[in-house]
């Protein structure tokens, strides 16, 4: 009864590090965010950062839960509102167990803040950000996590290239084409116009918080410490990916566009990292440096793919974790092994196309139901409170028009008589 105890005490200890580590992500997201957009709406989008894990901390304990993990049918679950009655779905305690997949919907929500920035109403993004994490995050998480349909297929996502990426970056998709794009980025003929962000050295800061809260997003979705090589596996896996996928952008937009971007290379390792959270436990440390360095090659054409659609999408959110999630979600199909714990071989192991298209199945059913349900979330926020700020409140930057206030105050230049 003590080893049994003792044991449940170093999960859960292990489970609110993951938690915690995660939740520092939330850091991260702001800092790349900020980096890469006007300094004008750095205040607006830190704010927006900084209330999306409050609204989804209330979300998923209201709602959330419930519906992710709660007794119900293959679509949704109906029990444990509040926590109330409702039972872990780990060897965990309940409230551990919860403050770690709690960091995780906050994580979800905030991939999107990036997509809609400097154009987006305060009011609107609070509603927009408690709806997904109580109910369109869950609703997807209960199919794969839950005990949902996708789950009893055999899809299978480690640690939420589909269940967190996915949803955010295809939720970020739809609200950037409904939202239009920003003032100034397209010219007529369709050409799109650089809008530099406004510090390189804060998107530094914030993909390396990213880079190490993905040490608690992947490696402590073991839930456990009892298998130590799993654990490592996961590792060595998610800062291979990451590694490769930033070294694969640098070349690709240097060979592209005759400079080695900073921004994409960070973006690619942050795709990397992305497209590594499906397959980290199923593959084996070759296989993830292949996963990561394609990664960072999507995300770039993809970048200029969305330029060329007028999608205008500030930080590559859509690109970084919409087709990423994707392509993670696809690898497992690909390159995971039964022998590492995938229902079925991969295409590469000779498993045929079982899993593939297991997989294909269950990035298609999230995509399109994210792009509905938060479409149709998106517009009843137009027509009810509005969307979009007006153009003089865009022109002047949202940090004075929504909050009264600057990111930077007293850099004025003042003349005296």
């Amino acid at each position: 009864m003590e080893t049994f105890a003792t044991k449940v005490g170093i999960d859960t200890l292990w489970v609110l590090i993951g938690a915690f580590l995660v939740f520092f992500m939330q850091a991260g997201f702001g800092m790349v965010e900020a980096g890469f957009i006007r300094a004008k709406n750095t205040c607006n989008i830190l704010t927006k950062n900084f209330l999306d894990f409050c609204m989804a901390s209330l979300g998923f304990f209201i709602f959330g839960y419930a519906i992710m993990f709660g007794r119900g049918n293959g679509f949704m679950g109906f029990s444990g509102f509040f926590l109330s009655g409702a039972e872990s779905a780990a060897d965990v305690p309940l409230f551990a167990f919860w403050m770690f997949q709690a960091a995780f919907c906050g994580a979800a929500a905030t991939i999107v803040a990036g997509g809609m920035a400097e154009r987006m109403k305060f009011p609107a993004y609070l509603v927009y950000s408690f709806l997904i994490s109580a109910l369109i995050y869950p609703i997807v998480g209960h199919w794969i996590w839950g005990g949902g349909w996708l789950s009893k297929m055999g899809f299978a996502d480690f640690a939420g290239s589909t269940v967190v990426h996915a949803v955010g970056g295809f939720a970020a998709l739809i609200g950037t084409i409904m939202l239009k794009p920003r003032i100034g980025k397209y010219n007529p003929d369709g050409t799109a116009n650089a809008i530099a962000g406004h510090s390189i050295p804060l998107a530094s800061l914030g993909v390396f918080i990213l880079w190490f809260g993905w040490f608690g997003f992947n490696p402590a979705s073991t839930l456990s410490v009892g298998d130590g090589s799993l654990i490592g596996r996961v590792a060595i896996n998610t800062n291979l990916a990451a590694a490769t996928g930033g070294i694969t952008a640098m070349f690709t937009v240097w060979k592209m566009f005759g400079k080695p971007d900073l921004s994409m290379a960070m973006n690619g390792a942050l795709a990397g990292l992305v497209a590594i959270t499906a397959p980290c436990a199923f593959i084996e440390p070759w296989a993830a440096i292949i996963i990561g360095g394609i990664g960072g090659i999507i995300v770039v054409l993809g970048v200029v793919f969305l330029d060329r659609l007028r999608v205008d999408d500030p930080v590559g959110a859509v690109a970084v974790h919409g087709l990423n999630g994707v392509w993670g979600t696809l690898a497992v199909g690909i390159l995971g092994q039964k022998a590492l714990g995938l229902a079925n071989n991969g295409l590469f192991y000779g498993g045929g196309l079982t899993q593939l298209i297991i997989q294909a199945l269950g990035a298609l059913s999230v995509i399109a139901f994210v792009l509905t349900a938060m479409g149709l979330v998106f517009k009843i926020i137009d027509m009810t409170i509005g969307l979009r700020v007006s153009r003089d409140e865009e022109l002047k930057g949202l940090d004075i028009g929504e909050h009264g206030m600057e990111s930077y105050a007293g850099f004025q230049v003042f003349t005296t008589t």
